[in-house]
């Protein structure tokens, strides 16, 4: 599946801010039919970033969350400001 399909658009709330400052967490709204090792590998490719887990849930909107840590060479922070979260 291509890794923009996967990957729909990065969370800017409240909660993605603390994780993204405090445990180097990005945060994710995904198709709801990926796994997450496809979440990984599309985060891997699309950023070129390393990382170590992802957690997944479901909001109750209906939409499929992810929060991915990133590895602890890399910045959160510095990724999200790429991205235009910030």
């Amino acid at each position: 599946m291509d890794p923009h399909k996967i990957i729909h658009y990065p969370l800017m709330g409240e909660k993605a801010t603390m994780l993204r400052e405090k445990e180097n967490v990005l945060t994710f709204i995904v198709d709801k039919k990926a796994d997450k090792k496809q979440i990984r590998e599309a985060v891997e490719k699309m950023l070129n970033v390393k990382i170590e887990a992802v957690n997944v849930m479901h909001t109750t909107n209906g939409k499929k969350k992810a929060h991915v840590k990133v590895d602890k060479s890399q910045s959160a922070e510095e990724i999200a400001s790429h991205l235009g979260v910030l």
